[in-house]
Parts: C-alpha cells; sequence; structure tokens
C-alpha cells in the first residue's frame, strides 16, 4: 500500500474515532446542537478521506504520488478547518467563524479538483491490450 493511502486511512480513522466519541456525547447529553459538525466530520473525515485512500492504493502502481500528496494536504486540511469553524460557530451563530469555515470549504473543494484530476488520468491512461486466449 503506497504511504499516501495509509496516511488517508490513518487521518480518516481518528476522524471516526472523534466523531463516534461525538456522537456519544451527544446522544448520552440529548443536545444535537453539533450534529451538522458531527456529521461533516463522518462524511468528509472517514468516508471521503477513505475513500480517496482507498483509490491510490488501488492504483499504486500508475497514480501521480504528487497528486495524491497534494490531495492528501488539501482534504486533510479543509477538514480539520471546516469542522472546527463549523464547531465554534454553531452554538452561538458568531459570523465572525464564518471566513474559517469558507477556507476549510474551499481546501476541501480543491482536494476534490486534485482527486478529479487523479481519477481522470487513472481513465485516461494508455493500457496494454491483452494477448491470447481469455
Amino acid at each position: 500500500m503506497p504511504r499516501v493511502s495509509a496516511a488517508f486511512f490513518a487521518v480518516a480513522a481518528v476522524c471516526l474515532l472523534l466523531g463516534m466519541a461525538w456522537g456519544m456525547q451527544m446522544g448520552g447529553s440529548e443536545d444535537f446542537t453539533m450534529m451538522p459538525a458531527h456529521a461533516h466530520l463522518n462524511l468528509l473525515g472517514w468516508v471521503t478521506l477513505a475513500l480517496y485512500g482507498t483509490f491510490y492504493a488501488l492504483t499504486a502502481n500508475t497514480m501521480s504520488p504528487r497528486l495524491a500528496w497534494i490531495n492528501f494536504a488539501l482534504s486533510t486540511i479543509g477538514t480539520a478547518l471546516m469542522i472546527a469553524f463549523l464547531a465554534l460557530f454553531l452554538p452561538a451563530r458568531d459570523a465572525s467563524y464564518i471566513p474559517g469555515m469558507v477556507a476549510g470549504e474551499v481546501a476541501s473543494v480543491l482536494g476534490l479538483l486534485v482527486f478529479g484530476v487523479a481519477v481522470a488520468k487513472e481513465l485516461l491512461r494508455p493500457r496494454l491490450r491483452a494477448t491470447g486466449a481469455g
């Protein structure tokens, strides 16, 4: 497995652990104010990062390590910023936290665009023709 895949999975696992603990805390307190941040942590942090890691593991021999690490940096930073600032914003609806959320959103979208380029490169790369029976 490429190191970048392991890095994606490591961060995804931390996000899942935090998301589970956060969900347990919300359930125990019956205070669901943070539900949008909790959902974003689970979807962006666990699901999306794990899917990125899976893609790079499956394309280990043909991927661009540079694109993969750029994807990792943007997506990880974007997720961290977005969740942190959303969690600060939700209780008081203080607009001063919106620029931090937007920075996280932009970084996450840029990460997705880099991922899209990596996927397109894989889709369009030349393939060897199969020869023989089968």
